[in-house]
């Protein structure tokens, strides 16, 4: 009986330090994970967008007729407004505090737009919305677009850019060209404004190389049905 008595003694007296303990250990391993990930303020929904500019003199147009920026797609879980951080290899987390005013398929094609319309590539580069009859259009894909915080904070864009063209010949492919690009942009800090301000550097280095593709590459573009 007594032995008894002192067994339920001690689970009683022992129970709350296993409690204790055990909310200890939790603590120090969420304190851990979330050293690695970007610094959140509590309750405090924040609006985002990517916006870039090109800057310097147009360029001569490679076509005189217009482009027709059309469908761009995001990649899952990517396409969504909330920002997207990798934390593991395996594991990615939305940040619904923080969240972009627009969804990424359209700042990318916003983006794409204006610098084409700015560089002054085609005579003229209309939105998708636009009731023009498209001769020559592009397409994209982006693949990435995620902060990597893995080791160090990294901002990563990734986009497959289509340019096609409507032909008569049933024969001739419509695609002119074709090329991927990415860029991985170190961060100053784990800040959402750095996280932004390297999306819109990766973005700006991007459309410089597309840019420059279109006039390097020397482009074989078909003659526009109706010319």
């Amino acid at each position: 009986m007594i032995f008894r008595r002192l067994q339920s003694f001690s689970w009683q007296f022992l129970q709350p330090l296993r409690s204790v303990g055990l909310i200890l250990f939790t603590g120090i391993s969420l304190a851990f994970l979330n050293a690695c990930s970007p610094t959140r303020p509590a309750d405090q929904i924040t609006d985002w967008l990517i916006s870039v500019k090109r800057s310097g003199d147009p360029r001569k147009p490679i076509s005189p007729v217009w482009l027709k920026v059309g469908t761009i797609s995001v990649s899952a879980p990517f396409d969504g407004k909330s920002l997207v951080y990798r934390l593991s290899e395996g594991r990615y987390e939305k940040d619904f505090y923080n969240a972009y005013i627009a969804l990424p398929n359209e700042m990318f094609a916003t983006a794409t737009r204006t610098w084409l319309n700015d560089a002054g590539v085609f005579r003229l580069t209309v939105d998708q919305s636009n009731g023009f009859f498209p001769y020559y259009t592009l397409q994209a894909h982006v693949e990435e677009f995620y902060g990597d915080y893995r080791t160090k904070p990294e901002a990563v864009v990734s986009i497959q850019y289509f340019l096609t063209a409507a032909s008569t010949s049933k024969a001739a492919s419509p695609i002119i060209f074709t090329s991927r690009y990415s860029q991985r942009i170190a961060l100053a800090d784990n800040s959402r404004a750095a996280l932004i301000q390297g999306y819109q550097q990766a973005l700006t280095i991007i459309l410089q190389q597309l840019e420059a593709d279109f006039y390097q590459k020397n482009l074989q573009l078909p003659t526009p049905l109706g010319k």
